[in-house]
């Protein structure tokens, strides 16, 4: 009798062992269990830690309730510019209700997942190629909206939506960077004028003090002299004044006149010989032709003389040649 009731005791005991391991179920922290009794949902959700169910009867759904970070796959797109561009984007998204996330939707992470496809689709077709690179904010904005609007019935929150890449076919690119270059380069040549016309201001005002003191010249002169020095260079350049150059040009012009006077053009001799005209008329003819052949003379034998004295001074002087047969045959020819 005791041994029947020894080993009645002992399989009680292993049922209820059995019965045990078979409803025990542990929930951890981040997880939430929903429990379905014969098909139908139990009202509690089970929290985190250690519960039981019933064996057989009923099945506990753990939901996981961190946020989510799912990448969406990169979609070809038109803008509203007529602009080719591939996006890609991420989502991140949680569970806040662990029983619609099981009831309301079959698989709420694909669900999601195709939401995001589709309204990043939508999203490029309404926007312009400038807000996708610039104004992304907005985007990411607008696209929350659109994906949260079906979502909060899943039970699913969505915490944000980034776009992270736009590509731009290789024509686009080349077309984009000739724009920034040319922008680039017209601010350069703007701040290189804008350079050109304060140093030409600044310089303006130090002419206008030089000319006041002209020993200020020569000051800045012996300025450049001693900065070039200083590098040891074996050649030295230095300035020629204009001044100078103004003071020759006055001094050749007296030397000119006399040569004007006696060659003047052919407008000129025809106003003069207009303008002498009545004085001629009202001379004698015997009077005219004693005044002028001796004017001429003179100026003629002016001219040949100081043609002769340049040619002297522009010529080098003439050496004897050394060969007596040379000097022979010029003798012999003269």
């Amino acid at each position: 009798m005791i041994e029947e009731l020894v080993t009645a005791g002992v399989a009680l005991a292993s049922v209820g062992t059995v019965y045990a391991m078979a409803a025990a179920r542990v929930v951890k922290q981040y997880e939430r269990g929903v429990v379905l009794r014969l098909g139908k949902l139990r009202s509690g959700v089970r929290g985190p830690g250690f519960t039981m169910i019933v064996p057989f009867v009923d099945r506990l759904q753990k939901v996981n309730m961190q946020i989510v970070t799912m990448p969406v796959p990169g979609q070809d797109g038109i803008t509203r510019d007529n602009v080719t561009v591939r996006v890609d984007a991420v989502i991140y998204f949680k569970v806040v209700s662990a029983a619609d996330a099981v009831i309301q939707v079959e698989d709420y992470r694909f669900a999601v997942s195709q939401m995001a496809q589709t309204s990043l689709r939508s999203i490029i077709g309404k926007s312009e190629l400038d807000d996708l690179l610039s104004n992304r904010e907005k985007l990411n904005q607008g696209l929350e909206l659109m994906i949260d609007s079906p979502a909060v019935e899943w039970g699913v929150s969505i915490d944000r939506v980034e776009i992270k890449d736009v590509s731009l076919p290789e024509t686009m690119k080349r077309s984009m960077a000739r724009q920034a270059e040319a922008d680039r380069e017209r601010r350069a040549r703007v701040i290189n004028a804008d350079a050109e016309l304060q140093a030409s201001k600044k310089l303006a005002e130090a002419a206008g003090v030089m000319s006041e003191q002209p020993a200020a010249l020569q000051l800045r002169l012996l300025q450049t002299v001693v900065a070039v020095a200083a590098e040891k260079n074996s050649t030295l350049v230095l300035p020629f004044p204009v001044e100078l150059l103004r003071f020759l040009e006055r001094a050749q012009q007296p030397a000119q006149q006399p040569a004007q006077q006696v060659a003047p053009p052919a407008s000129q001799a025809q106003q003069s010989s207009d303008r002498t005209a009545p004085t001629q008329q009202s001379l004698p003819e015997a009077q005219q032709l004693s005044i002028q052949p001796q004017e001429l003379s003179a100026q003629a034998q002016q001219l040949l003389a100081q043609w002769q004295q340049s040619m002297q001074e522009q010529l080098p002087p003439v050496e004897t040649p050394l060969d007596p047969d040379f000097g022979g045959s010029k003798s012999g020819q003269d």
